[in-house]
């Protein structure tokens, strides 16, 4: 890998990474610093100076390298409009999104299928069944964003951004789920409000079943009634959570990585502790921790795959059963290739990093869950040794190319032979979705997949209106030949769109609050992409502000059975200013 090792998993947002690498942990130079607050969705801001306007293709489609929206390219390590939302005065800022070395772009190369035929070495490295020490701290709670896929139609994890099949042939048109109400007005259902601490401490995972809402606080993670809020139960933890699975197996079974403790002299004690959790049951079923030489590795991505938990690191990867604990494969020694991180649910797929700095080759391996054998590869062209998976099934990986420090390009791959379907490129000058391929490989935001399509939102730009107004749409590309599908749904004049997730041929959006209405949830049918309303959150001037607060490209977000749920992920650090309430969990619904 090409980039610098990330800080420690205790940063505010902007910073990339959650942790050094093993071994062994060193305190951080300086503390993090607070972020300050930015004008927010939809509020009147100084007119920018007038610009020359070049010839623009339709929004939301590939053209000439120019900024279709006339507006000039963010110069190279600067970060454009965050996914096609004007500036938050009341949140953190958005970090920037994890890119590559300057690489000129490249044609694709043919994969060829994979023929690495066994499965991992769990000879070599032990495993050390971890005593976590309860201690008591702040109780808080909170949410993530989840979605619906898996092989049985019934898991739920914790992305902010969705995969899956999500319907069938393509075109799409009904099947949704989630009821169109006849009155789509809601109130707040509950809050938990942020935690105050010395240091910034990440509260990172939620997740939602059909019994329990579950949410990382710090050093801990509760379970709460979805509907009322009460808080079911606790499960304390040594340290804070580091990384938290975005799946969720059909019985309520996920995954974390934590801190063995809580150093308060050095703020990181590295994220050593992998953990299975039963949601519905508020218990832990096993810690494990894996080591390389005379140091337990530092895992900083962790996922279930159907009934795996595999975690990731330039270390090398490992793989346990999630009901027993049992490893199923770890690192292997002396090898010149690493699983540095995985993308779950209803498939497992590894991102494998090959070589050295000076000819790095990245594999995108789907495994068999319980052995780990390849059973197809396909490998990313050279220049790109950073990647995340989108989805798993079908699978559709990010990377940033060339120049870009964002996500540029969408690879649809067949998992079966490895065969590349299609190549898309689109510019994160024109198109917002972000992913994290740093540390977090399965973490993506504002990024869909399903009816055999990718879902991106544009960029902001101006709209029809004033030279204040700013707006964006969603636009769709088929899977198969990469191309623009026609489909664009237009935000509005004043607002923006954000792609959650599938719900089944139906794609749902999220529309930040303005200045003069609260957020909202549409969904977006398959076939017409006509929005119809499902959720309008109060629009008075304290909600909005405590609302404004969550952004849907860095924080949770989940929407289902009628109800959003909202949450942060880093605590609050003493000292930093903000304006309104923070939560660190928002819920809104229609009754409760």
């Amino acid at each position: 890998m090409t980039q610098p090792p990330p800080p420690p998993p205790n940063q505010p947002p902007q910073q990339p990474g959650f942790g050094p690498p093993s071994p062994p942990p060193q305190p951080p130079q300086q503390p993090p610093q607070p972020p300050q607050p930015q004008p927010g969705y939809g509020y009147p801001q100084a007119a920018p100076a007038p610009q020359p306007q070049p010839p623009q293709p339709g929004y939301g489609y590939p053209g000439a390298q120019q900024n279709p929206y006339g507006q000039p390219p963010p110069a190279h390590g600067q970060q454009p409009s965050a996914y096609g939302q004007p500036q938050n005065p009341y949140a953190q800022p958005v970090q920037p999104g994890y890119g590559y070395p300057g690489q000129p772009p490249t044609v694709p190369v043919q994969p060829q299928p994979g023929q690495s035929g066994g499965g991992r070495n769990n000879t070599v490295l032990f495993i050390v069944v971890a005593a976590v020490v309860a201690i008591a701290l702040i109780v808080t709670g909170g949410i993530w964003y989840a979605h619906s896929s898996g092989d049985d139609g019934k898991t739920h994890g914790t992305a902010s951004s969705s995969g899956g099949k999500g319907g069938s042939g393509g075109t799409g048109g009904g099947g949704g789920k989630e009821k169109v109400p006849a009155d789509p007005a809601a109130k707040v259902l509950f809050e938990v409000p942020l935690p105050v601490t010395n240091d910034t401490v990440s509260t990172v995972g939620s997740w939602l079943t059909d019994k329990v809402y579950a949410k990382s606080g710090v050093a801990e993670i509760a379970g709460y009634d979805p509907v009322k809020g009460t808080k079911l139960w606790t499960i304390k933890l040594p340290g804070p959570v580091c990384a938290a699975s975005k799946q969720v197996t059909s019985d309520g079974r996920t995954a974390i990585t934590y801190q063995p403790k809580w150093d308060t002299k050095n703020h990181f004690a590295g994220c050593t502790q992998i953990a299975a959790l039963d949601l519905d049951a508020g218990t832990k079923l096993w810690t494990k921790t894996v080591k390389a030489g005379d140091y337990p590795v530092n895992y900083q991505n962790v996922t279930v795959g159907q009934r795996t938990v595999a975690v990731g690191d330039s270390e090398g990867g490992a793989a346990f059963d999630i009901d027993s604990g049992k490893p199923l494969w770890l690192p292997k020694q002396g090898d010149d290739c690493n699983d540095e991180g995985y993308g779950g649910g209803a498939k497992l797929v590894a991102v494998r990093s090959c070589g050295d700095v000076d000819n790095p080759r990245l594999l995108i391996q789907n495994l068999d869950p319980k052995t780990g054998k390849v059973i197809s590869e396909y490998k990313m062209d050279p220049g790109i040794d950073e990647a995340s998976v989108v989805s798993t099934d079908p699978l559709v990986v990010a990377a940033a190319v060339g120049d870009s420090t964002q996500v540029s390009d969408y690879f649809s791959i067949d998992n079966k032979t490895g065969r590349l379907l299609a190549h898309i490129s689109a510019p994160s000058d024109n198109y917002a979705g972000k992913c994290d391929g740093i540390t977090r490989f399965e973490d993506c935001h504002g990024i869909v997949v399903g009816n055999g399509k990718l879902y991106l939102p544009t960029e902001e730009h101006e709209g029809s209106g004033d030279a204040l107004s700013e707006t964006n749409e969603i636009v769709s590309f088929d899977l198969t030949t990469g191309k623009p599908t026609g489909q664009r749904a237009e935000a509005g004049e004043d607002t923006t769109l954000f792609p959650l997730r599938m719900d089944g041929s139906n794609l749902l959006a999220y529309k930040p609050p303005t200045y003069k209405q609260g957020g909202q949830v549409v969904s977006l049918d398959g076939g017409s992409f006509k929005a119809t309303k499902l959720l309008a959150n109060p629009d008075t001037r304290s909600v909005r502000e405590t609302e404004s607060n969550l952004l849907p490209d860095s924080d949770e977000m989940l929407f289902r059975d009628g109800r959003l749920y909202m949450a942060q992920v880093f605590a609050k650090r003493k000292g930093m200013s903000s304006i309104g309430k923070e939560d660190l969990v928002l819920v809104f619904g229609a009754g409760g």
